[in-house]
C-alpha cells in the first residue's frame, strides 16, 4: 500500500536529516544523487526543514560555483545542547556538545569514596553545570549517563547495588529535578561502550558480537542482530558473578569476589603482575593501575621481539613480561570461551582501559586459546576507543534522543 503524502514527506525529510547528520553539510544537488529522489521533492523538502529551523545555510560549495545550487545546507546544530555523564565509582566526567554531537565543553573531578551522598551528588551536579556554562548553552535537552551496575528494564532507573556508591542513584534524581526541562536517561556502562565500539570502534563491521569490560571492574555486553540485549532484570552481561576454576571460592549474590572478577578485575591483574615480578609503582596509567601494568608489560614484549628493550626493561624482565602475559589471556580466556559457548558471537572485544592497553598483543593471545577451547570461531579483537567509549556511548544515545525527538514530523 502506497505512503500517503504526508508520510512520504516525513521519510524524506527524516532521511535527509540523517545523510546530513552522516555526511556534514551537502547542497540540493548532493542530497538529490544520496537520496535518488526528484529535484522538485528536494527543494521541498530542503524549503520544509529549513522553515521548522532545523536546517540553514552553511556555506557554499566551492569558489568556482555560485547560486542556489551551490548552497550548503547543515542541521542547525545550536537547536538543543546535550550532556553525557561518565559515572565512576571514584567520580564522573562530563561533556556537552550540540545538536550533533561536537563537544563544546568537557571536564572531569574525581569524588573521594568518604565523600557523603549529599556532597557527592551536589559536587556531580555543581560539575554538570559548569561544563553546561562552558560550553554556553542556555539550557539541555538531553542527558545521557553511563554508569556501574544493573538498569531496572521496566523503569529504566538505576537499581540499588552492593557495593556501589549510594550517590549514583541519587545523582539521577537530582538531575531529574535540578534540570526540569532535559530528558535524563542512564544506561550501563559497558552497554553503552558497545554501542560506542559498534558506531564508531573496532566493532562497527559487526551485527553481532560481545564487549568484555575490563577496567577496574568487569563486565559484558551482549549485542545480537544489531540490537543491545539486557537481558529479564537488566543484568545481562554480569560476567563478574561467572563462577570460574582458580579462584578461592565461589561468588554470591551480592559479592562477584570468587567469580570471573577474581580473576580479571584490575586488582587481580595487578597482584598477578606482581607475582612475576613486573613492577606495578611505574605503570603509566594510574587509572586502573592494571592498564599500566598491561601496558608495559606489551611494551617490554614488543621491545624484547625488536630488540630494543623499552623503558629500560631488562630481557629478564620482557621474559617475564611475556608469561604474565600469557597467564591473562588464559585467564580472560575462561571468560570469553564461556560468553562463546552460549551465544557463539563470532567476536569479542576486550574493552575498557585494559583491553586497550594489551592491544594486538593481548588480543591475539586470547583468540589463539579460543580457538584451542572451543569449535565455533571466534574474533578477538582490542577495543579501539578504551575507558572513553563510555562517555561516547552516552553522548551517542544522547544525540540519537534528542534527533528522533526533534526531527520528528509535526503531529497533524
Amino acid at each position: 500500500m502506497p505512503a500517503s503524502p504526508s508520510t512520504a514527506r516525513a521519510i524524506n525529510d527524516r532521511l535527509a536529516l540523517r545523510l546530513l547528520q552522516q555526511e556534514g553539510p551537502l547542497t540540493a544537488g548532493q542530497l538529490k544523487q544520496l537520496t535518488g529522489l526528484s529535484r522538485p521533492t528536494v527543494a521541498d523538502l530542503v524549503e520544509r526543514l529549513t522553515d521548522a529551523g532545523l536546517i540553514t545555510v552553511v556555506g557554499e560549495a566551492g569558489e568556482q560555483r555560485r547560486g542556489p545550487n551551490a548552497k550548503l545546507y547543515g542541521i542547525v546544530a545550536g537547536r538543543a545542547h546535550l550532556a553525557a555523564l561518565d559515572v565512576r565509582t571514584e567520580g564522573i566526567s562530563v561533556v556537552v556538545s550540540d545538536l550533533v554531537g561536537t563537544v563544546l565543553a568537557e571536564a572531569s573531578a574525581p569524588i573521594g569514596g568518604e565523600t557523603g551522598t549529599g556532597p557527592a551528588v551536589e559536587q556531580a551536579v555543581a560539575l554538570v553545570e559548569r561544563v553546561v556554562k562552558e560550553a554556553g548553552a542556555d539550557r539541555l535537552h538531553t542527558v545521557g549517563i553511563g554508569a556501574p551496575g544493573l538498569i531496572d528494564p521496566a523503569s529504566g532507573e538505576l537499581r540499588d547495588s552492593s557495593g556501589l556508591p549510594e550517590w549514583h542513584r541519587s545523582l539521577v534524581a537530582a538531575l531529574q529535578e535540578r534540570l526540569p526541562e532535559a530528558r535524563v536517561s542512564v544506561e550501563n556502562e559497558t552497554n553503552l561502550a558497545a554501542l560506542a565500539e559498534q558506531r564508531d570502534g573496532v566493532a562497527a563491521d559487526r551485527d553481532t558480537f560481545v564487549l568484555l569490560w575490563l577496567g577496574h571492574g568487569t563486565g559484558a555486553a551482549v549485542v545480537l542482530d544489531g540490537a543491545l540485549r539486557r537481558g529479564a532484570s537488566g543484568g545481562t552481561g554480569e560476567i563478574g558473578f561467572l563462577p570460574v576454576p582458580g579462584t578461592r571460592g565461589l561468588p554470591s549474590a551480592v559479592d562477584c569476589e570468587g567469580g570471573f572478577h577474581s580473576l580479571a578485575g584490575s586488582a587481580a591483574i595487578v597482584d598477578l603482575a606482581g607475582s612475576f615480578g613486573l613492577p606495578v609503582e611505574d605503570a603509566s596509567a594510574p587509572e586502573p593501575l592494571a592498564a599500566g601494568v598491561v601496558g608495559n608489560a606489551v611494551a617490554l614484549v614488543a621491545g624484547a621481539a625488536d630488540g630494543r628493550p623499552r623503558r629500560g626493561g631488562p630481557s629478564d624482565e620482557a621474559a617475564a613480561a611475556d608469561r604474565f602475559l600469557d597467564t591473562l589471556a588464559d585467564r580472560l580466556a575462561v571468560g570469553v570461551a564461556s560468553v562463546v559457548a552460549v551465544l557463539d558471537p563470532g567476536c569479542v572485544v576486550l574493552g575498557g582501559e585494559v583491553g586497550q592497553a594489551g592491544g594486538e598483543v593481548l588480543a591475539s593471545r586470547v583468540e589463539e586459546r579460543i580457538r584451542r577451547m572451543s569449535p565455533l570461531p571466534t574474533v578477538v579483537r582490542a577495543g579501539g576507543l578504551g575507558g572513553g567509549a563510555v562517555l561516547r556511548g552516552a553522548l551517542l544515545t544522547a544525540r540519537d534522543a534528542a534527533q528522533n525527538e526533534l526531527f520528528a514530523p509535526p503531529e497533524r
